[in-house]
């Protein structure tokens, strides 16, 4: 396992594929964006800086990984909620439906 940086939500200890799939399933089907949406550019301009807290969209992201992990918890009953689990009730996709900004009317 390759050791990550500056994970505030997600395992230390998370796998590549682990990693990878909740990055693709979660975020960029999710939310229909890539990854340069929540990660900033690498010094230099080539690449991304992973472990960077520059964009605040990736601050929001972690709040959205909490409240997730939270109402899964709360509500459904879901001992150890964890990303990327298929034990999860509520998930990016049940409110931003493959958005990045939900239109708010959740109800409908």
């Amino acid at each position: 396992n390759r050791q990550y940086v500056n994970l505030k939500v997600l395992p230390k200890d998370i796998s590549s594929k682990d990693l990878q799939g909740i990055m693709a399933d979660d975020f960029e089907d999710g939310l229909g964006v890539s990854c340069g949406f929540c990660h900033a550019s690498a010094p230099g301009g080539h690449g991304l800086d992973f472990a960077s807290d520059a964009k605040p969209e990736k601050l929001i992201a972690r709040r959205m990984m909490r409240m997730t992990l939270d109402l899964n918890r709360k509500f459904f009953d879901v001992r150890k909620p964890r990303l990327g689990s298929n034990t999860l009730t509520i998930t990016c996709v049940t409110c931003h439906k493959g958005v990045p900004f939900p239109d708010g009317d959740l109800l409908k």
